[in-house]
């Protein structure tokens, strides 16, 4: 305590003295360390870093803790908030960065009411047909492995990999509850706290786990709290009797009292299913199937040809496994968010309370992002955990900072309901998008009766009238052209394959660069557009196009500040974040000198960029995650910074043609 208590005094003497950095190094720290945030103490060391911050120049930082403060119970310090944000932006507060709070919609009378499944299959079902065909997979190949041996050539060491995955895995299986306490611990400073703690913070949380834990005859989950202010939650062990869950700070202070009890329910939910043990069975399942690739594949090069031919068709059967079981186990972990959030309405009553808290949730994220330099550790460390999918936060977070009503926040979902490149991005998450997520617990709303928060039928309305053949007509000419590099090999390698046999021509085996040059130019002309016309906009209107994709880049322009690095935990990364007055957009930048280059920009000048006014010029993609590729940016200062992603792409599509012509070239004269 007397530490703590020597870091506020010293905070305070230097921001008396006008030493701001050291100042802001002292409070920053005594923050962090505090376990009491709502004591005055902190308090005061918030309002002094805001003042540091703003003395420093530091203007995004002094907004994100100012917009905290300004939702506080505490009304002279959300007063004083209000008052500081004024004077730092010289706009009302309600004008530019506070975010709208949305008028609640009712919830039902009662819990433990059931409801109809939306948003996914059966669960059982879904983690059978996983789990089967996993074990499918893994019984075909064994077999085929083993009839292809011979008597002659033992499967010891396929045995041995087998089984020394089956004992590794079940033992990380049964001892991960405390080596993830371990990391936690150590990553993270996880406080492991009383039920009684959990209940000084959110009091309908704390009912909601003693509940559903003598409903369902549960042992209490070992309950966590990371001082950390960006929102999240997460779940882990073996069994439900070892569960433990874990929350941040930042869950309590972005989300109200029955938004934190339908969170709380999620993550039991979680507990109830028994889904790290069904996730843990199926990614073992894959592990081996893998092994088996692997296996084959190096037996493939020993032996007759008749043994080779065997093992590697062996070989290739099993990585098509491989592949299909890794999207099995993804879609299995989608399912169980959808029935996690299901449990959450059923044992509250109150499906609306979760949908504000996914919203909230991503809000957090992205006032949390302008305060840091770099991304969140705990938000890239815990992805495939949490309940949210960090990477997705940008959209929704940037609607509910500026919507004065639900209907436009549920605007930036069109793009989740409606855009077939969302259903494709989606293949590859770990989280349904936030959108579906959003109508399956409208539909709960409806089923109990009760009106919805975000009026879902409003925007599915809207989504059925976009024009069909901008969002379907050339998605599957855009999907071969997404790939078009890899589509170049595999035709150049065809037709090499081809010559070689009817020609016996050597020149075939630069078909393949001359392929993924074509492929990689073609890619290029659809990918960066003229950008001559680019429209100044803002980062809100992008997030709201229902038709933008990964492929096709919008030429755009945006006004904003610098805030920091794009790169989580990197230090010389060379991305940056710009924050507008609607929200949060990621930059790539490309060096003319390649990832050299990119290495000096971000050591040496991305610095003195960060937390300057600039214009940003580029070409706006969308997938889970939004970005813009850069093509200029312009400082106030009168710094132009150029970024160089299409030269680079047409580079290294001319290379590999001028390349495979100079291989061929080679070959024809060796011949």
């Amino acid at each position: 305590m007397s530490s703590q208590s020597g870091l506020l005094n010293a905070g305070h003497d230097a921001f008396k003295q006008g030493r701001y950095p050291e100042a802001i190094q002292h409070l920053e720290e005594f923050c962090f360390n505090c376990n009491d945030l709502q004591s005055p103490d902190y308090f005061r060391a918030q309002m002094w870093l805001v003042q540091a911050y703003q003395h420093n120049g530091q203007h995004s930082q002094a907004r994100a803790i100012c917009n905290r403060l300004a939702i506080s119970e505490n009304p002279d310090v959300a007063s004083w908030a209000q008052q500081a944000l004024q004077s730092i932006t010289g706009e009302p507060a309600s004008a530019q960065t506070q975010p709208s709070m949305v008028e609640k919609a009712g919830r039902a009378g009662s819990t433990g009411l059931k409801l109809a499944m939306s948003g996914a299959g059966n669960l059982t079902l879904a983690s059978g047909v996983t789990i089967f065909l996993l074990l499918g997979m893994v019984l075909v190949l064994a077999l085929a492995v083993f009839f292809i041996l011979s008597s002659e050539t033992p499967t010891t060491g396929l045995i041995i990999s087998v089984a020394f995955t089956l004992i590794f895995n079940l033992a990380v299986f049964f001892l991960s509850p405390w080596l993830m306490d371990l990391t936690q611990g150590w990553l993270y400073h996880t406080r492991w706290v009383s039920l009684a703690e959990i209940e000084n913070q959110s009091p309908e949380a704390a009912a909601v786990i003693q509940r559903v834990c003598a409903e369902k005859q549960l042992k209490q989950p070992r309950l966590g709290i990371i001082d950390d202010e960006n929102p999240t939650a997460f779940t882990y062990g073996s069994l439900p009797n070892t569960a433990r869950v874990v929350v941040s700070q930042g869950l309590f202070t972005y989300l109200d009292d029955d938004e934190v009890a339908t969170v709380y329910a999620h993550e039991l939910g979680h507990v109830v299913h028994w889904d790290f043990a069904v996730m843990t069975l199926a990614s073992t399942l894959v592990q081996i199937v893998y092994l088996i690739y692997i296996f084959a594949r190096r037996m493939g090069r020993s032996g007759g040809e008749k043994m080779k031919d065997a093992f590697a068709t062996a070989a290739m059967v099993a990585y098509v496994f491989y592949v299909a079981g890794t999207y099995l186990v993804l879609y299995l972990s989608r399912t169980r968010e959808y029935f996690a959030d299901h449990f959450a309405a059923e044992v509250t009553g109150n499906p609306n309370a979760l949908s504000r808290a996914l919203v909230k949730i991503a809000y957090g994220i992205l006032e949390e992002g302008q305060r840091a330099q770099e991304p969140s550790r705990l938000m890239e460390g815990t992805r495939a955990l949490g309940i949210y999918d960090h990477k997705a936060a940008s959209s929704t977070g940037t609607a509910y900072r500026i919507a004065s009503d639900p209907s436009k926040i549920g605007r930036v979902f069109l793009w989740d309901m409606f855009n077939p490149w969302g259903w494709w991005m989606e293949l590859n998450s770990t989280h349904p998008l936030t959108g579906k997520r959003v109508r399956a617990l409208s539909t709960y709303a409806e089923q109990l009766g009760i009106e919805i928060e975000f009026d879902m039928g409003h925007v599915i309305g809207e989504g059925r009238g976009l024009n069909k053949g901008r969002l379907y007509g050339s998605f599957v000419l855009d999907l071969l052209l997404y790939s078009a590099e890899v589509i170049g090999i595999f035709a150049g390698l065809v037709l090499g394959i081809f010559l070689m046999a009817s020609m016996g021509n050597q020149m075939a085996l630069a078909c393949p660069l001359i392929g993924f040059g074509l492929g990689t130019l073609i890619k290029t002309l659809v990918m960066f557009p003229s950008y001559k016309q680019a429209p100044a906009t803002d980062v809100l209107t992008l997030m709201s196009n229902p038709y933008a994709s990964p492929l096709r880049g919008v030429p755009a322009k945006l006004e904003g500040e610098l805030i920091g690095r794009g790169d989580a935990g990197y230090a010389f990364g060379s991305d940056l974040m710009l924050q507008d007055r609607t929200g949060l957009m990621y930059l790539r930048y490309a060096s003319r000198f390649g990832p050299v280059g990119n290495f000096l920009f971000g050591m040496k000048r991305v610095k003195s960029l960060i937390g300057g006014q600039v214009g940003a010029l580029g070409w706006f993609r969308r997938g889970v995650a939004p970005w813009m590729d850069l093509i200029q940016i312009n400082s106030e200062s009168g710094t132009v910074v150029n970024s160089y992603h299409r030269f680079w792409s047409f580079v290294m599509g001319a290379g590999a043609i001028i390349l495979g012509v100079v291989v061929a070239v080679v070959l024809t004269g060796s011949v």
